[in-house]
């Protein structure tokens, strides 16, 4: 029997969940992130589930997972576990190729009877040699022994076999040395309003523990290196969360009410579920009847005033379209946020893929432009969704924040911002001498956004519509000199937000042939890459884009200093077509993924390794 002094030390780790769908593994591998993050480690999630509400028990296309890699420098959720939890024999067999050579399995072998492996196709009552294997198989009876502490708790027995996953979060706290206090804390504000149910989970959380302590279930225990954190209030937040925070932030640092008109979408809705909380903070969220209900009620509290938003994903953003069309002809400010999945059509609603950007650009009809952007990672979502709001207000036009199922789901350690940390937003109101003259299309000279005439305000009486209006009067116009004018001008506007964002700033090696250039959510698996790559000899840069429409001024310039720009997205090439078109005299060469699961660090290694090397 070992001794609790064999511990090892390690910078990071990454930990896999995997079980039934209704198992409760998002729950377990929410709690161990937030408990790790509350210590100090850098943590990044990958929820990844499948879109069956319910498959049957035990099978394959039930299964459910969730990947944490915490420690030190952490960017991606890891491409290979160094420990997977397996509930059940369909979890083993999906989520196997997941873990290192020479891991730990955790399995509840319980679950692993003659019927448990039929259920998931095995041929043999051998799954470890079946599968080929090659960890170290730690089995563990969950399932009895959470029958066994609860066995006095009042539980019926479906309710105690709920409790399962808690009793694997509690083995994994003790491999890897987590305070359970702050674990037991989330679970009573989980089951605040189920006294029984708390109590109950709190038990096999502690049984976990000790069990894991008790036979000492693996080599050896486990200690993580915390980073050094700037001080501050830390929490665990997924990205959805983080855009729902960073919205609220800007209508406080602008003074508009904050208004969303969304419709519910997988993977875009829990940023609807998060908004519709916070009456308390002044915001109005409502859920309309329909995708085309959402964003034309977001277009009409935009004309009353308030900062307005609209949420999707891909799918709906093609049913926008023609009010987005609206939103850019009346030039207000609108906020049109598509957590992108994969397509087309219904595709693959859980899964991830970069694949709305051409639509973001150019679905809509006419001379339509619009800015877009896009968050590249949990917690930068929650800036972008502030800049996004930040430009529409200042700008006056419809700005797209793409985000994407990966980092939407996914979580990472947020540092809660200082009140002065962010700038104050500053609506373009009619000025006070302009108001015995105004018309709804005067503009302000340095930005070319016309200014926003709040209903009911004394002498601004106006109409706003999808008819082309006169750049003077602002009445309804069909001359065809006056109408490529506006085009013109509305071009002209957001051609001039590139002088309100910040430059691209490579980072890595200053003497560098190659630069790797990605956009969303592939910042953390681009940087680990770079970072692996400079640390084996090689040089190599990159640069992350999170301003796409316009591009940052600077952006030619700093392409043409490489040999070989390297773009990486999880799509055929759109961002770099893109990029092509703007740069036509640029080397471009092209990484693309589209599998509805984020790139894999060794895969980008290995493809920016072969182009450098010709």
């Amino acid at each position: 029997m070992l001794e609790k002094t064999n511990v090892k030390t390690l910078e990071n780790v990454v930990v896999r969940f995997s079980g039934d769908s209704g198992d409760g593994m998002q729950l377990a591998g929410n709690i161990f992130s937030n408990v790790s993050a509350g210590v100090g480690d850098q943590i990044s999630t990958f929820p990844d589930y499948p879109a069956e509400i319910r498959a049957p028990q035990g099978s394959l296309s039930g299964v459910s997972g969730f990947q944490v890699h915490i420690g030190k420098g952490v960017h991606t959720p890891g491409d290979l576990a160094d420990v997977l939890v397996a509930m059940n024999p369909a979890a083993l067999k999906r989520h196997a190729c997941f873990l290192k050579k020479g891991g730990v399995a955790i399995v509840d072998i319980d679950s692993f009877k003659e019927s448990d492996l039929k259920k998931a196709l095995y041929t043999t009552l051998d799954p470890y040699t079946e599968i080929g294997l090659k960890a170290q198989v730690v089995e563990v009876p969950v399932t009895s022994m959470v029958k066994d502490a609860l066995a006095e708790s009042g539980l019926d027995l479906k309710s105690m076999l709920r409790c399962r996953n808690i009793f694997a979060l509690g083995l994994v706290c003790w491999l890897f040395d987590r305070p359970l206090d702050a674990a037991i804390h989330l679970l009573k504000n989980k089951f605040a309003k189920k006294p029984a149910v708390f109590e109950a989970n709190s038990k096999v959380l502690q049984a976990g523990y000790d069990y894991g302590n008790n036979i000492h279930a693996s080599v050896s225990t486990y200690r993580i290196e915390s980073s050094e954190a700037r001080p501050g209030i830390y929490t665990d937040v997924n990205g959805n969360t983080a855009t729902a925070w960073g919205l609220i932030y800007a209508s406080e640092k602008s003074g508009r009410p904050l208004f969303l008109g969304s419709y519910p979408i997988t993977p875009a809705t829990d940023i609807l579920h998060e908004l519709a909380k916070r009456k308390d903070l002044g915001v109005k969220a409502c859920q309309m009847e329909d995708e085309i209900a959402g964003v034309c009620s977001a277009i009409g509290a935009a004309f009353a005033g308030d900062l307005a938003v609209t949420t999707t994903s891909g799918p709906g953003l093609a049913l926008k379209s023609e009010g987005i069309g609206l939103a850019v002809m009346a030039e207000l400010p609108l906020v049109i946020i598509d957590v992108q999945r994969g397509g087309p059509s219904t595709g693959l609603p859980t899964k991830t893929e970069q694949t709305d950007l051409r639509q973001a650009l150019y679905g809509r009809n006419g001379e339509c432009p619009l800015v877009v952007l896009s968050a590249a990672s949990p917690v930068d979502c929650f800036h972008m969704a502030f800049e996004a709001a930040r430009i529409a207000i200042e700008h006056m036009t419809p700005v797209i924040l793409l985000s994407d199922a990966f980092i939407g789901n996914g979580s990472s350690a947020f540092r809660l911002p200082d009140s002065d940390e962010y700038p104050e937003i500053r609506p373009r109101f009619v000025p006070e001498e302009m108001k015995a003259d105004w018309h709804p299309y005067n503009r302000d000279d340095a930005t070319k956004a016309r200014y926003w005439a709040i209903p009911g305000t004394s002498g601004l009486t106006h109409r706003l519509g999808g008819l082309e209006k006169d750049a003077v009067s602002g009445a309804i116009s069909n001359d065809p000199v006056n109408h490529e004018k506006m085009v013109l001008l509305r071009q002209e506007k957001v051609d001039r937000v590139a002088l309100d964002i910040p430059d691209i700033d490579p980072y890595g090696d200053a003497d560098a042939d190659t630069l790797v250039v990605g956009w969303g959510g592939t910042f953390g698996h681009i940087h680990e890459a770079v970072d692996e790559m400079r640390a084996a000899g090689k040089k190599v840069a990159m640069a992350h884009f999170r301003y796409i429409n316009p591009l940052p001024k600077n952006t030619g310039e700093v392409l043409a200093r490489y040999k070989n720009v390297v773009v990486a997205e999880l799509n055929l090439g759109q961002f770099a077509d893109f990029l092509q078109a703007k740069f036509p005299n640029v080397n471009i060469h092209r990484i693309n993924k589209v599998q509805g699961q984020p790139f894999l660090v060794k895969e980008l290694v290995d493809g920016i390794t072969k182009i450098m090397e010709g």
